[in-house]
């Protein structure tokens, strides 16, 4: 039984037989349903009274403020009781006007109008879709359609976002795309597929950037979508010089520069974005997820004025844009994180959880590499450090399940490596747990597979 008196195989059958769950493979080791009952700060209890540490923000990232905060269920709850919802288009409440506001003030540079809508993918539909008709009825590009991403690139499962998506099974169906969307390389950590050295991969990524708008034609390329970070393969950090030089590419063009912080938003990096440990200035910015920290559903779109104001009307909708207790989420969200100052402790415990994360598993055979940024670190584990080979079996997972079942540590395996992204309440005492799991697991692993 569960602590509410519900029967806990009775919910878990409900779970089997009703549930679709996207991303599980049918009778694998993972397509068991994960049913959880409650949250307190960074912990998780399950439905059999298993309590766990969260280092993964509720999976997705986007619990950037932990679980039970009852400001925020407080502030959705008056919401709720006094106004929930008003439509689309030009109706609009006080939260969500107020939210607006708040957004244009923390957005890097010139941005300065937001369009709101219910998530990530439909924060990239949206930008795609903005980006299109700005260079059309500006007269800049009165034919452009295209859009340029990147290799590994995850923007979204909707169809515009998965046209310019290449990661996760996602993108492995056998439908059409939208058209008009080509890939280039982008720069990773540990390796890549033409063995140079990280630095100089990445100047090959900006050319071959340039070269690919040159080749599909300028006058038909609307925009560029790139994550600051990306998340394939876990927390691949560019050199400065790339956006640098992506920014440059784009202006030389008429490209539009989209900056997909889905992910990278609201403090996951130690910033308020992450384009900020870049000096850049997109001109147009994604954001969602921990947008309200999680506690409701919510993303935006932000753009420059002169952008928005290029486009005599909009032609795009979603029903619940800027609905209002998902803005009082936000805007309650956004006044913790101010008040408290947590988006400067994040840079501050990303320091020393990546310091951590190296004095621990530097010295073991089958880490790569550590990296990463705030509250979003990825260890890389090797098949072969000599040849950089990755694991083809499920090592990764392994470990993952290791740290999981014997150290009751949420981490998460993504590709040839795992992932550990914390709320911003996170103390350094649990870092050190989620760091003294880690090191244990990799041990473990390696030990029972007689990998070094």
């Amino acid at each position: 039984m569960t602590e509410d008196g519900r029967d806990a195989g009775h919910l878990l059958q409900q779970a089997r037989a009703h549930c679709l769950m996207p991303l599980v493979a049918h009778g694998g080791a993972e397509s068991e349903p994960v049913v959880y009952v409650r949250g307190e700060g960074c912990e998780l209890t399950d439905i059999h009274g298993r309590t766990y540490l969260d280092m993964m923000g509720s999976h997705t990232r986007a619990n950037s403020l932990g679980y039970g905060n009852r400001e925020i269920a407080a502030a959705v709850q008056q919401q709720l009781a006094t106004l929930h919802y008003v439509g689309t288009a030009a109706h609009l409440a006080p939260p969500t006007i107020a939210l607006a506001a708040t957004l244009a003030r923390l957005a890097p540079g010139r941005l300065d109008r937001v369009m709101f809508v219910s998530g990530g993918s439909e924060a990239v539909e949206c930008a795609l879709k903005l980006a299109r008709q700005y260079q059309q009825a500006s007269g800049r590009k009165p034919k452009a359609y295209k859009t340029i991403s990147r290799w590994t690139a995850y923007h979204g499962a909707t169809m515009g976002a998965l046209s310019v998506t290449d990661w996760l099974p996602v993108r492995d169906v056998p439908d059409a795309r939208v058209p008009g969307h080509s890939f280039v390389p982008n720069p990773t950590g540990w390796t890549n597929p033409f063995g140079m050295d990280e630095e100089s991969y990445a100047e090959l990524c900006a050319t071959a950037l340039e070269r690919q708008i040159e080749l599909e034609g300028p006058e038909l390329v609307a925009a560029f979508i790139g994550e600051p970070i990306m998340q394939a393969h876990g927390v691949q950090i560019p050199p400065r010089r790339y956006w640098q030089r992506v920014r440059e590419i784009c202006d030389r063009h008429g490209v539009l520069l989209i900056a997909d912080e889905v992910i990278t938003g609201f403090g996951r990096t130690g910033a308020w974005f992450a384009c900020e440990h870049y000096g850049l200035e997109p001109d147009i910015m994604t954001v969602a997820k921990a947008l309200t920290a999680g506690y409701a559903p919510m993303g935006a779109v932000l753009t420059r004025g002169e952008i928005a104001d290029a486009i005599p009307m909009f032609r795009h909708v979603h029903t619940f844009s800027g609905h209002a207790a998902c803005a009082a989420a936000a805007n309650a969200a956004i006044r913790i994180k101010e008040r408290d100052g947590l988006i400067p402790r994040a840079k501050q415990n990303g320091e020393y959880l990546r310091q951590a994360l190296e004095d621990a598993l530097g010295g073991q055979p089958i880490v790569a590499q550590v990296r990463g940024i705030g509250h979003w670190h990825a260890v890389e584990l090797t098949a072969d450090r000599a040849t950089k080979a990755p694991f083809a079996d499920d090592t990764v997972a392994a470990v993952v399940r290791h740290m999981r079942d014997e150290s009751g540590v949420l981490a998460c395996a993504i590709g040839h490596a795992f992932e550990m992204a914390p709320p911003l309440i996170a103390t350094q005492d649990q870092l050190d747990r989620a760091v003294t799991a880690a090191a244990r697991a990799v041990h473990a692993v390696a030990r029972a597979r007689g990998l070094g």
